[in-house]
């Protein structure tokens, strides 16, 4: 057992504590592009809603995964506006624990429906005969809600590992979110086997899902490869290059926080931020200006919105 073992029902997440000189023009940067995200995922499922023409696979998977990171953001972007602007930074344990089930969940069904994405793009590149019948929208909606259900089976197992017992020592979480490896150091038995195991099923599924993609488009590049005219390559590599892009920036910048080296008194709370911030707001932004139909869909809804002068 631990020393100093008084139980608290909150915690104090210490997030910028170390930066207050800068919290006001850290909380007016992050607002500014937590609402530039939530305008392009709300963009990007309203023009596939609304357009017939982005009723197939390719588009539905889009728009699930930006519905999905648009959840992903609401769970920690609110709370860490509220604790830059005040000086309360507590949190209940119920309500650090909610936040790091859907964090973790939501994580892992983005990971899943990326890869999902990929698989797209193998079908229909690799197998274009078989594609209309292989890659239904009817599959498509089951493979999302596939993702969904495995990304929240592994992060509640996650979670109530890391919940099952009390919490003791100073009640202070070194991060800005209830991260998991920063919460499990607080429990108070001893953590060190449930912080290995938690965060060897977090990286399992990271580099799992990560392996799968990179073997779609082994698969692809070759496929592609066999295509005779400059024309074919072209057309092939454009339908993968929004995807891929944010596969880089999205895998990048999440196995640089679990595959780095962490110790007790590590500060994750800067380098947390890409994967919480700049990832969800640069995802809408690079397949909007990397699709060519959602461009047109998004033209066509303007127009439709502004009429065009005669």
């Amino acid at each position: 057992m631990k020393n100093n073992q008084t139980i608290f029902q909150e915690f104090i997440l210490l997030g910028f504590s170390l930066y207050l000189h800068v919290q006001p023009f850290l909380c007016v940067i992050i607002f500014c592009l937590y609402f530039l995200t939530l305008a392009g995922n709300l963009s990007i499922m309203g023009l596939t809603w609304v357009d017939t023409s982005l009723h197939i696979p390719m588009y539905l998977f889009l728009s699930a995964l930006s519905f999905s990171e648009t959840c992903y953001t609401l769970t920690i972007i609110p709370k860490m506006l509220e604790d830059l602007l005040t000086k309360s930074k507590s949190i209940s344990v119920i309500s650090c624990g909610l936040q790091m089930c859907f964090f973790l969940g939501l994580g892992g069904t983005n990971c899943i429906i990326l890869t999902l994405m990929g698989y797209d793009r193998f079908l229909a590149i690799c197998k274009p005969l078989r594609y209309p019948i292989l890659m239904t929208n009817v599959a498509c909606g089951q493979m999302v809600a596939s993702a969904w259900v495995g990304g929240f089976f592994i992060s509640l197992i996650e979670t109530a590992m890391i919940f099952k017992g009390s919490f003791c020592r100073p009640n202070l979480i070194k991060h800005f979110f209830c991260h998991m490896r920063a919460v499990v150091r607080l429990s108070c038995i001893n953590s060190d086997l449930t912080e290995l195991i938690v965060t060897l099923m977090s990286l399992s599924g990271l580099l799992g899902t990560f392996l799968l993609i990179i073997l779609t488009y082994v698969l692809i590049l070759s496929t592609v490869l066999r295509i005779p005219s400059a024309e074919g390559k072209q057309k092939a590599f454009s339908t993968c290059a929004s995807h891929l892009t944010v596969v880089i920036i999205h895998f990048g910048f999440a196995s640089i926080v679990y595959l780095k080296p962490e110790t007790s008194e590590g500060d994750d709370t800067l380098i947390a931020i890409p994967y919480t911030v700049i990832t969800p707001f640069l995802s809408p932004i690079i397949f909007c200006l990397r699709n060519k139909d959602m461009k047109n869909a998004f033209k066509k809804a303007l127009g439709k919105t502004i009429p065009l002068k005669t």
